[in-house]
């Protein structure tokens, strides 16, 4: 479609006449070739400083197989040799499921996967655990996974982490008690550098314990990609799709005192639909980075994330 545009001015209105030429288009069928499906091994695998190295194994599902809770629990892997090394030491870990659980690991655990230790047990979620190698700063850990014979290796480092500055929390108003978490950074100049960023309670739960969790924040990790060499104070929530609309005025207020703020949260739910104030949230950003985890079940990057409980609330 061609268009054409004439504007007159005439005793101070503008008159605008469109020219409008159609033009027929054609269509041609195309036949495109999809490539056969061919299973593949996922291979998930973490050390944290003064943790054990843990390792799940899974395999890659057709796009066409189902997304329900027992597909996922069925695309576990179990009977591999998963051996981990320091250098010094060989530990071959040993496979352990939630619903199993030795005593002792159920917090170990519950920390891993995110999920309170009464909804764990509940789950037949398998995974590889080390019994003789934690992560030290300055070491490199060398692994190997061998699943029906064939045999995958990797290699990880523990570097010297980048300390913050300060970390505070403070309230904002109009939620009532309720803040974000502050923190002043001095990112080290001219190298990457990646960071996670996790949260603790330090109260006791209702029980009288403390909640041995670390909570990861939506999008957890970042780069600094645009703050290289840079101090700055910044502020970081836990998921902030289960506020209301309110969160969008307290966050163009920080940016209006000339605060840095970085948001994570899920831009849309289980269902595919639009998650709390995401899309807003999205509309005022300056700039974006969206991050999409690997489908464990296919390989593929995820769309949406997945829902392995019952309920129904978001």
């Amino acid at each position: 479609m061609l268009l054409g545009i004439l504007n007159f001015n005439m005793k101070n209105f503008i008159y605008s006449i469109s020219v409008f030429i159609l033009v027929q288009s054609c269509t041609k069928e195309v036949e495109i070739a999809i490539p056969g499906y061919e299973e593949q091994v996922v291979v998930d695998g973490v050390i944290k400083t003064g943790e054990p190295a843990i390792v799940l194994l899974s395999s890659t599902a057709n796009i066409y197989s189902p997304t329900n809770l027992s597909a996922y629990l069925n695309g576990f892997i179990s009977g591999a040799q998963v051996v981990v090394s320091d250098g010094m030491i060989s530990d071959t870990l040993i496979e352990i499921c939630t619903d199993n659980l030795p005593p002792g690991t159920e917090e170990l655990a519950a920390a891993f996967f995110g999920i309170p230790v009464e909804d764990l047990v509940q789950l037949n979620l398998c995974g590889y655990f080390s019994t003789s190698i934690v992560g030290e700063v300055g070491k490199t850990y060398s692994l190997e996974v061998n699943v029906d014979g064939e045999v995958y290796t990797s290699s990880t480092s523990i570097l010297e982490p980048t300390a913050l500055d300060s970390l505070y929390w403070k309230p904002e108003p109009p939620l009532e008690n309720h803040g974000f978490s502050w923190a002043t950074l001095t990112d080290p100049i001219g190298s990457y550098d990646a960071y996670l960023w996790e949260v603790k309670q330090l109260n006791q739960l209702e029980d009288g314990t403390l909640d041995p969790l670390s909570y990861k924040t939506f999008s957890p990790f970042f780069d600094d990609i645009f703050f290289d060499g840079l101090t700055f104070d910044f502020a970081y929530e836990n998921p902030i799709n289960f506020f209301d609309d309110e969160i969008i005025e307290i966050c163009m207020k920080l940016a209006k005192d000339s605060k840095r703020v970085i948001i994570a949260g899920l831009d849309k739910d289980y269902q595919g639909a639009p998650f709390g104030p995401m899309p807003n949230l999205m509309a005022e950003a300056d700039y974006l980075d969206k991050l999409r985890a690997i489908c464990t079940k296919c390989g593929s990057p995820a769309s949406n994330s997945q829902r392995i409980t019952q309920e129904s609330e978001k």
